[in-house]
């Protein structure tokens, strides 16, 4: 798995927002195709009109991205996660005990862009905070599908990736629309060779889109209990602000 129960995510700069969640809690989303499956919302006390969905690890929707989507509401940003499992799964705890494997065989693209689908509509919702942009986040397994959503979501605004695989991204890199932000660790499983690989193929693609790198870092580095990774932690939170802010554009 990407992040143990213990994981936690840095906490970002404090500011555009006042510090603090309106309101929180777990609820079940239901995609265009009839699944139900379960989500945490956060929204912002001082909302800036602007809405992150998270697409989690290979183990789903766990404490690390509700406390996630908590940060991203203290800084004025409504956020929703929410859980991959709903249609082989159901509802229940995705704690470390959870066989997430099988599960992880059986979703499909277009399970997984339907759920997305469902958050941003909720996020464009009263209930969601009727933002006008809406960016995602995703991690590991998450990560390749938050990319891939700049070729599912036409009105996207950005897709933000940590930990992804580009192979599982490659087959859609002629339809995506909306800009890219590649957060790479620079000690994980996947080479850097093949991110400056995919790097070359967005360009040649005329996909707009940024990639950092961070040489050392492993897997989940992104993490608060990993110390020894705080200085990367810190630059990849601004560069997350940064691109939300201002989104590379074509060349």
């Amino acid at each position: 798995m990407c992040y143990s129960d213990d994981a936690r995510p840095p906490l970002p700069p404090v500011s555009g927002g006042s510090g603090s969640v309106a309101s929180s809690g777990d609820f079940i989303l239901e995609g265009a195709d009839g699944n139900r499956f379960m989500a945490y919302a956060a929204r912002a006390s001082e909302p800036r009109g602007i809405g992150m969905v998270i697409l989690p690890d290979i183990r789903g929707l766990h404490t690390y991205y509700k406390e996630l989507a908590d940060r991203f509401a203290e800084i004025g940003i409504d956020a929703v996660a929410y859980d991959f499992f709903g249609r082989t799964a159901g509802m229940g705890e995705r704690d470390e005990g959870f066989e997430f494997r099988p599960h992880v065989e059986q979703t499909t693209p277009a399970g997984v862009d339907s759920d997305t689908t469902a958050a941003i509509d909720y996020l464009r919702s009263p209930e969601g905070g009727v933002v006008q942009q809406v960016f995602t986040v995703g991690f590991c397994f998450g990560g390749a599908a938050s990319w891939r959503q700049s070729a599912s979501q036409p009105k996207l605004a950005g897709a933000i990736g940590f930990y992804g695989v580009p192979e599982r991204v490659r087959p859609f890199v002629s339809g995506m629309q909306a800009p890219l932000l590649l957060l790479v660790a620079g000690a994980d499983f996947t080479p850097v060779e093949e991110f400056e690989r995919f790097d070359k193929e967005l360009d040649e693609a005329g996909v707009p889109h940024t990639m950092v790198v961070y040489d050392g870092a492993p897997h989940s580095f992104f993490d608060r209990t990993f110390e020894e990774h705080k200085t990367a932690c810190d630059d990849a939170w601004q560069q997350i602000l940064d691109f939300i802010d201002s989104p590379p554009s074509a060349s």
